[in-house]
Order: C-alpha cells, then sequence, then structure tokens
C-alpha cells in the first residue's frame, strides 16, 4: 500500500502540474477563455488522484504491512480472505440498474432520470442493509 499511496501522490502531482498549465495555455490562446470541458475534467482528475492517494495512505496508517510493502514478501502472503461478500444478492442489478436509468434519463427525458433515482435507491438501501435483516441477520 504504502507504494500506491506514493505513486498516487506523484500522479496526482503531475495532474495538478498539467491542469495549471493547460488552464493558463487555453486561456491564453483560446478566443473565448479558458476551455469549459477539458480544464474541469483535467480538475477532477486532479482530484480523484490525490483522494486515492489519501485513502491510501490512510490505509497504510491504519493497518499493518501488507505483503507488497516487504522486501521479500511472497504473493502468498496476500492469500486469504478479502472482505465479506454476499453470493446471491440481487441488489447490485437494481443499483446498475438505477445508475443506467439515469444516465438514459439525462440523454433521452427527465422523467426517465426519476425512475432511475428510485430504483438505484432501493438498490443502494438493499445493498446496505442486506445484513440487517432476513438469514444473514447479525
Amino acid at each position: 500500500m504504502r507504494a500506491t499511496a506514493r505513486i498516487f501522490w506523484i500522479v496526482g502531482v503531475f495532474f495538478l502540474v498539467v491542469t495549471v498549465a493547460y488552464g493558463l495555455l487555453t486561456g491564453y490562446f483560446e478566443p473565448l477563455g479558458v476551455e469549459t470541458v477539458g480544464f474541469p475534467a483535467m480538475i477532477a482528475l486532479t482530484g480523484l488522484a490525490f483522494m486515492i492517494a489519501m485513502t491510501a495512505s490512510l490505509a497504510v496508517r491504519k493497518n499493518d504491512l501488507g505483503a507488497s510493502d516487504e522486501e521479500d514478501g511472497d504473493l502468498e502472503s496476500s492469500a486469504g480472505v478479502q472482505g465479506s461478500f454476499s453470493p446471491y444478492s440481487w441488489a447490485p442489478l437494481w443499483a446498475a440498474i438505477g445508475g443506467a436509468l439515469c444516465f438514459l434519463g439525462v440523454a433521452a427525458g427527465w422523467w426517465i432520470f426519476a425512475f432511475g433515482i428510485l430504483f438505484a435507491a432501493y438498490g443502494v438501501l438493499l445493498w446496505v442493509l442486506e445484513f440487517s435483516r432476513g438469514q444473514h441477520a447479525h
């Protein structure tokens, strides 16, 4: 995780420098000012790189060293339980249908977007609360 954090910090700084240069150059050479699609997208890309770097850095502080952080670590050292997953969950399907309907609604009609919000909310709530009821309740 330490290597991942360092890589994303470096990538974030690189994207920050490129974004600033892109904003200055397009602001200077474009007749209408700063380009309205690429510049915000690059700002979002920079923010995403920094968010991943921060998450990886916090995970390094919170957890023990992983196999990738050891000089002589083997691949087998990473084996084991990676999380808790419900094998027969329908929640990801409903959340994905909701997301797809939201994207379709932006392009085709806002009334579809409203149905997408309903499906997505149902899917996300079902996903979050699936271990609080039924066979898997705790």
